[in-house]
């Protein structure tokens, strides 16, 4: 059984919140620990959104139960008056994260019997020390950089299937594929949505977050595969024209990595649209729908690309030279 790292920031958050309030000789020391429980959470920014709405619901808790309790007396009727008021008016103050922490403190002074000033500030005391500590043991975070690297291998082997099962299908060769990767794409995405979101709360100060880019990118870039497949998939039938793009789509199989070599397929793409314009017309209708879809599949295809190529800085020197040069030539 694996033991999370929450689950051990728990067990030493909690005694060592006991031993602080020991040590300051407060009253009702488990609530530091109880206070600390309910702060720890998985990520540096929702642990420190919950030490602050627990703090001033603390506050805001203390000052209802010296009202209540001091006007209304120190009855079970209060204190159902007193949750009655405060939980809307912490959900009014959007602390309401603080509900919980602030039940407890309200508990205490209920249970003494008595406002003192003594008393509430051992119970300010408590709520530092159980949402500090809880706020101090929640500063260390794991990284994530290793299971979003796993993500991104998985997600790119997928997305090689995908474009190896789209060639095989323009060539005729393969018509029963399953796509058992889609779905495996969708649940890869979908977790790294969490532990990209998770990553992002855990380093704040940060501008740029690389993968959260980078799994945007190809989350936008599976909405084109998919509208891909339904063009593969209602070819007539296959010509000389399919057979390059399913060259071409080889080539991109093997060209699935986090780097960024988009603008050479891009540029490979202007070619092979520059030389369809130079084939044969269609010449049945069945010949004519085969080309719409395969136009249409290129249109697909650079849109695919163009996400890559702007997702971030490209690895390679433009070939928009070589590629002028050529085009000179030919009209000369």
């Amino acid at each position: 059984m694996k033991i999370g790292y929450r689950t051990i920031k728990t067990a030493l958050g909690t005694p060592i919140a006991i031993s602080i309030a020991q040590l300051f000789g407060v009253s009702n020391v488990v609530s530091a620990g109880i206070l600390t429980i309910l702060c720890i959470q998985p990520s540096r920014k929702r642990s420190v959104e919950s030490a602050v709405h627990r703090f001033f619901a603390c506050l805001l808790a203390i000052v209802f139960s010296i009202i209540f309790f001091e006007l209304l007396g120190y009855n079970p009727y209060t204190l159902a008056a007193l949750l009655a008021v405060f939980i809307p008016t912490a959900v009014l103050l959007k602390i309401e994260k603080g509900i919980m922490t602030s039940t407890v403190i309200t508990l205490n002074l209920y249970a003494f019997d008595s406002i003192k000033l003594s008393f509430i500030y051992d119970q300010l005391l408590l709520i530092i020390i159980g949402i500090g500590v809880g706020l101090l043991v929640n500063l260390y975070m794991p990284s994530l950089d290793k299971e979003l690297k796993t993500l991104q291998q998985q997600l790119e082997d997928n997305f090689q299937i995908i474009l190896k099962e789209i060639t095989l299908y323009i060539r005729e060769e393969n018509m029963d594929w399953d796509g058992k990767e889609i779905s495996t794409v969708s649940n890869i995405l979908e977790e790294a949505d969490e532990l990209v979101e998770r990553d992002r709360e855990n380093h704040m100060l940060r501008d740029q977050h690389s993968f959260y880019n980078y799994f945007q990118m190809r989350k936008k870039q599976f909405d084109i595969l998919k509208q891909m497949l339904p063009l593969v998939t209602r070819l007539p039938e296959k010509d000389n024209v399919s057979e390059e793009i399913a060259v071409y789509f080889e080539k991109l199989c093997d060209a699935v990595h986090p780097g960024n070599t988009a603008i050479i397929y891009l540029y490979e793409l202007r070619e092979l649209k520059e030389g369809f314009k130079k084939k044969e017309l269609p010449k049945t209708q069945e010949e004519f729908e085969t080309r719409a879809s395969l136009y249409q599949l290129l249109h697909e295809l650079e849109e695919y690309l163009k996400l890559k190529y702007q997702y971030k800085k490209s690895d390679v020197k433009s070939p928009r030279t070589r590629w002028t040069k050529k085009k000179k030539m030919e009209k000369t």
